[in-house]
This record gives C-alpha cells, sequence and structure tokens, in this order.
C-alpha cells in the first residue's frame, strides 16, 4: 500500500507537470525539452538501473543477512564512488559531443530546435544524472532495511522540484525553467534521504577498492543486465528519432501519451511484481512449485482485475482525458486528437506490459536471469523495427510508435509465459484462465455502459467546452462503468473484487493492514490471498 501509494501521487504529480508545461508551452517548444532527456536518460539506465535491480541489491542484501553491516556500507561506498566514476569517463565525451549527437537523435529538428536541445542536455547531465545516480543508491541501501517510506517518497519530491520550476521560473527563464526544475528536483531526491540514511548508520567512503569481494559480485551480475539495457535504450533513441521526423510537436504527443498510460503501469503492475517476488523466491527456495505456479497466477489475476477496465476507460474516454489533463489553451485539437489516438494504441498492450513484470520476476526468482533479458532484447528490436516500417515505409502518423510497442510488448509476454510454463511444469489452464476470462467480459459490458452516456451527456447534458462540464461527464461515465465493471465481477464470483473489498473493510476498522503479512487477507472461501 505504501509502494502504491506514493506511485499513484508520484504519477498524479508527473500529469500536473506535464499540464502545467502544456499550458505554458507550445508542443514544438515541449518537444526540444523531451528530446533533451534522451542522453541523460541514457547515461542513467546504464550505470544506474541494471546495477540496482540485478546486482546491488541482492549483494547489499547479502552482507546485512550475514550481519556484516559495515562491510556491506564499505561494498555501497565503492560502489557509489566508481559509479561515479565511470559517469564522469561516459559523461564527458557525450557533453563534448553534445551537439552532434543531439543531431544525430533528432533529425527532423530545425538548427535552433538542435541547439536549445543541446543545451538542455548538458545542463540535464551535470544537475539532473549525478543527484539521481547517488540518490537511487541511498534508495537501494533504504530497500534493503525494509525502509520504503522515504525511497517512495523521493521521486515524488522530484516532481515537486519540477513543477516549483515551472511555475515560479517560467516567466523569466522561459523553456529553460523546466530545466532548471529538473536539476532542483534531483537534487531534493537524494537530500530528502540521507537523514533517514544516516539515522541507521550509513557512512560514506572515499575508497575505490576494485578487489572488494562484494563490488566484484555486483560487478558480475550486472553484465546480463546490462546487454538488456543496452537494446531498450536504442528503442527510446528510434522512437525519439521516429517521433522528430514528423516534427518536434510529435515528440511532445509521443511523450504525454506514453506518460499518461505508464499510471497503471506502475500503479498496478509493478506494485504486485514487487509485492510476488518475495513469495515467488521463497517457494522457488523450497523447490515447492505448486506455491511457484499460485503464486504466479494470482499476482497475474490481481493485475488484470485492475488492468483490464483501465484499459477500456482509457480506449472510449481517451479524448476526454487527454483534454482534462494536458489541453491547455497552447495544446491545440490535432495535438489532442493524435495524443488521444497514441494513447489508445499503447493501451491495446497495457495488459502484457504489466504482467511482463511478474513473468520476469518469476524468472528472477529461479535465478534465470538470462532468459527474460533476450526475450526483451528480442521484443525491443521488433518494436523498433516496426517503427522505423510504420514511420518511414508506410508513412503512419506518431500514433503508429504506440502500436509498435503494443505489438512487441504482446510478444514479449506470451513468449515469456510459454517459456516459463515449460520451465514449472505448465500451469494449470482452468485456474490460469477462468478469472481472466470473466474479468474481459465485465470490462466489455463496463465499457458499453461508459459509451452510451458519453455520447448522450456529453450531446444533451454537459457543456463539455467548459473543463468543469468536462469533468462531470467524465465523472459521470466513468463511475457508472466503475459500478457496471465492479457489481458484474461480483457477479461472476471474481475472487479478487471479494480480496478488495475484505481489504477496505478491515482498513476501515483501523486494522494494522500495513504490518500484516499479505497471506493474512483470506476471502470469504478461506482461501489466502496475495494482497
Amino acid at each position: 500500500m505504501i509502494l502504491a501509494t506514493m506511485v499513484l501521487t508520484s504519477r498524479a504529480l508527473g500529469l500536473v507537470r506535464d499540464r502545467l508545461l502544456a499550458s505554458r508551452f507550445a508542443p514544438d517548444e515541449l518537444g526540444v525539452y523531451f528530446a533533451a532527456f534522451r542522453l541523460p536518460d541514457f547515461i542513467f539506465e546504464l550505470l544506474v538501473t541494471g546495477a540496482l535491480t540485478s546486482a546491488f541489491i541482492p549483494v547489499f542484501t547479502k552482507y546485512l543477512a550475514q550481519g556484516k553491516e559495515k562491510e556491506g556500507w564499505h561494498m555501497a561506498g565503492i560502489v557509489i564512488n566508481i559509479s561515479v566514476i565511470l559517469f564522469a569517463l561516459l559523461a564527458l565525451p557525450i557533453f563534448i559531443w553534445a551537439h552532434a549527437v543531439s543531431k544525430f537523435l533528432a533529425p527532423g529538428f530545425s538548427e535552433h530546435q538542435i541547439e536549445l536541445m543541446t543545451t538542455f542536455s548538458r545542463i540535464m547531465i551535470v544537475c539532473q544524472v549525478i543527484p539521481l545516480l547517488i540518490g537511487n543508491f541511498f534508495t537501494g541501501i533504504l530497500q534493503s532495511y525494509n525502509l520504503f517510506l522515504m525511497p517512495a517518497l523521493a521521486p515524488v519530491i522530484y516532481n515537486i522540484g519540477i513543477i516549483i520550476g515551472v511555475v515560479a521560473l517560467s516567466g523569466t527563464f522561459g523553456l529553460y525553467a523546466p530545466v532548471i526544475g529538473v536539476g532542483i528536483g534531483a537534487l531534493l531526491f537524494m537530500l530528502i534521504q540521507l537523514p533517514v540514511l544516516f539515522r541507521i548508520g550509513y557512512r560514506h567512503t572515499l575508497s575505490v577498492d576494485t578487489k572488494n569481494k562484494g563490488v566484484n559480485e555486483v560487478g558480475r551480475l550486472i553484465a546480463p543486465r546490462a546487454l538488456g539495457l543496452a537494446a531498450s535504450q536504442i528503442d527510446s533513441t528510434v522512437d525519439l528519432m521516429m517521433s522528430s521526423l514528423l516534427g518536434a510537436r510529435m515528440v511532445t504527443i509521443f511523450n504525454f501519451a506514453q506518460n499518461l498510460q505508464q499510471v497503471p503501469i506502475g500503479l498496478f503492475g509493478a506494485t504486485v511484481a514487487q509485492a510476488a517476488l518475495p513469495t515467488l523466491s521463497i517457494a522457488s527456495v523450497r523447490e515447492d512449485k505448486g506455491q511457484f505456479k499460485k503464486s504466479i497466477i494470482e499476482a497475474i489475476h490481481q493485475i488484470l482485475f485492475f488492468i483490464l477496465p483501465s484499459t477500456v476507460f482509457f480506449i472510449i474516454l481517451r479524448i476526454p482525458l487527454v483534454r482534462l489533463i494536458f489541453g491547455a489553451a497552447r495544446f491545440d485539437w490535432q495535438a489532442t486528437y493524435l495524443t488521444g489516438m497514441t494513447l489508445l494504441t499503447f493501451s491495446l498492450s497495457l495488459f502484457a506490459q504489466s504482467i511482463v513484470q511478474v513473468l520476469a520476476r518469476g524468472f528472477y526468482a529461479l535465478y534465470d536471469t538470462k532468459t527474460p533479458v533476450f526475450i526483451s532484447v528480442v521484443s525491443i528490436l521488433i518494436n523498433s523495427i516496426a517503427s522505423i516500417l510504420f514511420i518511414l515505409v508506410f508513412h503512419l502518423p506518431v500514433w503508429s510508435l504506440g502500436l509498435s510497442t503494443s505489438i512487441a510488448s504482446i510478444l514479449d509476454a506470451f513468449v515469456l509465459f510459454i517459456l516459463l510454463d515449460k520451465k514449472v511444469g505448465h500451469f494449470p489452464i482452468g485456474e490460469l484462465f477462468s478469472s481472466p476470462i470473466k474479468m474481459f467480459f465485465a470490462s466489455i459490458v463496463a465499457g458499453i455502459f461508459i459509451y452510451i452516456p458519453l455520447k448522450l451527456f456529453d450531446q444533451l447534458v454537459f457543456d463539455t467546452t467548459r473543463t468543469f462540464g468536462l469533468i462531470l461527464l467524465t465523472g459521470t461515465a466513468g463511475g457508472i462503468g466503475l459500478a457496471v465493471y465492479v457489481s458484474m465481477s461480483w457477479l461472476f464470483n471474481i475472487s479478487q473484487v471479494q480480496s478488495f473489498f475484505a481489504l477496505l473493510h478491515r482498513v476501515r476498522k483501523g486494522a494494522p493492514v500495513l504490518l500484516e503479512p499479505a497471506s493474512e487477507v483470506v476471502n470469504d472461501s478461506g482461501q489466502d490471498k496475495l494482497t
């Protein structure tokens, strides 16, 4: 619940940030701002993401489990120092040749736009990446101590920093304001974690001992993950290049739609997958394939219970949603329509993008990191090739980039499931598919009850030329659809709705839900439910 609450808050603030950007800058201007993230993001992903998820946290946690806390802190300090040195070595040539690299990354930009992109990228490389690099290692250390609140709050503070920059500085510095805000947010991201870090006793070392056993283990574990991260950077780069060829405003439209579709994925896919990993790991260690398969199935069902109606909601209400979130005076109707269409094509694979996170963690729990990385690389290549074909050969609009993502994501999820199914001795088909089929039909019925009021009320009841009328229309249609979905789920006896209501009931009664293990949440039939 802590993770989900903070993810929701961070995503909501991210949408507020995008709304503020859309209200103060034209889509063509924002396209330059979004494109400028490509270079710093490339450096950050390679140096931090892979090290934390697949290498640093497991090694550091092992030190703690063995009672070697001070040795773990020493190892953490060395890894942070080496990462900063590697950052300097990697960032320096990119900083120097940022203009040429920017021209390659955004071939559709004018020379003035390339100059701005170059300047923004250089500022971000220095002011954003260094604090985020160090801050994310702080996050990994705190999570290893099961301290989740402050690490979960840090991304929220990051978005607040950007919002402060946009609101306070845009009148004076123009488009430089959000860039400055990024630096402010990154610094706050790092600093807010320091008090808790010092309270647990962490003290930083200036050593760069490359012969340290833990450091070598981190380096060994990060190697397979680096391949997948490099491939993902190719995918993001291709998306930028293709959208820039359609014009700088299309970079903005693509990023806005992508940010919006990430809300349900982060809220339901990532959090459920994170919650499931300990259960999967324990089942793997005990060689309990029955419990392992049950945990995978339950996690997938919980994700789909929320993701399928979210998909229908996004597809049918895409235009009202885009108008509400991004529809400022400088965000015209064409931008609104294309953002809605791009959101629609992204939404086709919300289910796949979400359950992939559980399937991949299933392989990780079985000590197999190579298979999900290899499949991810293949799917990323498919996505990149499809993007190039859609834009350069078939000359499709920007929404085709969302379609290529959906195609690749669905293939990724399908192949991962087939391989995991074979690895664990096959999932029980009836148990696996019975609930999702019911959820699918409940979502379709809910979609009908969203679409009909949307069309009727838009014409006869609400003045959707005004924001308040648009809020009433979206809220009414969405509320009716939600009520229908919950009712249909109850009628179909979908167990996830019972678990959800049981959890809400316990929260209302003041039960210490946050402190209890997941297996204590039981539905009416007495079955334990992963929450």
